[in-house]
């Protein structure tokens, strides 16, 4: 078999050094904003061996934009944030209308690493019923 052929890929996976010999691993502020998204946008029972894991959000993409929904998902988003992602401390989590778009809701999040203390913030745009 020719060398060159190979896949890049292998196990463990891990990242291939860079043209300067150094593995590119993320640094905790992009790996902890990752891990949201992935939190958030993961439905519960879509992981086989996690079948809690997830925000579950997707339950709420066809209600109507009411204030009863807002509270739905800023609850939905603290309790999946505290629960998934043990590097934050979680500061807040409000979810806003945002103008001109009726079936959109922007959530804010606040948070700190647990690690260094350091702030971080994250805002996440979902379109409900349209």
């Amino acid at each position: 078999m020719n060398e060159t052929l190979r896949p890049l890929l292998g196990w463990p996976l891990l990242p291939l050094p860079d043209e300067h010999g150094e593995l590119a691993w993320p640094d905790l502020a992009k790996s902890v904003r990752d891990a949201i998204r992935i939190i958030l946008s993961t439905r519960p029972r879509e992981q086989l061996m996690r079948p809690e894991f997830g925000g579950g959000l997707d339950r709420l993409l066809n209600e109507p934009n009411t204030i009863a929904t807002r509270r739905q998902i800023r609850d939905l988003v603290r309790d999946s944030l505290t629960r998934w992602e043990r590097r934050i401390l979680l500061d807040g989590v409000e979810v806003w209308e945002v103008d001109n778009q009726p079936s959109h809701v922007r959530v804010e999040i606040a948070y700190r690493l647990a690690r260094t203390g350091a702030p971080g913030a994250m805002n996440v745009t979902v379109q409900l019923e349209g």
